[in-house]
């Protein structure tokens, strides 16, 4: 796609930043768009990465204020369509439930399980309107290949897996971490849900790149996590998951326009009456 036709301030590809993930773009436009869900975490900030037109949004705010049950999951994704964006890349630090995945891993699941309550899960509250999508691969399979091609000899993703979501702001128990592991579990996070879910009420491509930043407790010996534990690894690895994103873009299938997107998860809403339109 020739970004020099987009609108100064449109973009075709979304990344929502995790802990440790505040920056990404330079010399970038902000914008704050209006969302029926309140503000996002902060203002979007568009540019332009590998030739292609990039938004992107802190997920825990500029300062890191939000804890992964106080996200505004719904603003950040509403805010990121309504610039123009149909594929997401949502970087994220996680703990390994598989003692062969240690620190500095990169993970590309294909797979989730939601152990999450209380949070906003959709925004098709309205009523007299149901409105019901499909989630049985709750990952983009053309993002996971773009991300997974873009590796290189010394960064190779693991393909495949399952991100366990849970609740937090604590990290998980000994018997939680080893519970997670044997129903499947090969790490765990705590921002993939609802985020992945609405993505897809929203029919937007949506994909998760995990960076492993210690493994959970009980899991090969691994003792009591740390938030300063988390920062530390996912800052050590920083550049690493900025290169990847960078490849992975450049490599992303143009987007096409809404009426005529072969991918599935851009017609998740087809047949549906929605109670409102989408930006």
């Amino acid at each position: 796609m020739d970004s020099n036709r987009l609108p100064i301030m449109d973009a075709e590809i979304g990344i929502i930043g995790g802990s440790g993930f505040y920056q990404f773009l330079n010399n970038a436009t902000t914008v704050l768009p209006s969302t029926p869900f309140g503000a996002p975490s902060a203002p979007i900030s568009i540019g332009e990465v590998a030739g292609r037109r990039v938004a992107f949004v802190p997920r825990h705010g500029q300062h890191h204020q939000f804890p992964p049950h106080r996200v505004n999951y719904r603003a950040n994704l509403w805010a990121l369509r309504s610039v123009g964006v149909r594929q997401v890349l949502a970087p994220a630090a996680v703990g390994s439930l598989r003692p062969e995945l240690g620190p500095g891993t990169f993970v590309v699941p294909d797979q989730l399980i939601d152990r999450t309550w209380g949070r906003k899960h959709t925004v098709y509250h309205a009523k007299g309107k149901v409105v019901h999508v499909g989630f049985a691969d709750p990952y983009c399979p053309r993002g996971r290949a773009a991300v997974l091609g873009a590796a290189e000899a010394d960064l190779r993703p693991v393909d495949g897996g399952t991100l366990v979501v849970i609740n937090g702001p604590r990290f998980s128990t000994k018997a939680e971490s080893r519970w997670h592991a044997a129903a499947g579990g090969t790490i765990v996070g705590m921002t993939g849900v609802p985020e992945a879910a609405v993505a897809r009420e929203l029919a937007m491509c949506y994909t998760t790149v995990c960076l492993v930043t210690d493994h959970d407790a009980g899991v090969d010996g691994g003792e009591a996590v740390t938030h300063a534990e988390v920062l530390a690894q996912f800052s050590a690895n920083i550049e690493r998951m900025k290169a990847l994103l960078t490849r992975a873009i450049a490599a992303l299938p143009a987007t096409e326009p809404d009426a005529t997107a072969s991918c599935d998860c851009r017609r998740a809403l087809d047949g549906q009456a929605l109670p409102f339109v989408l930006p």
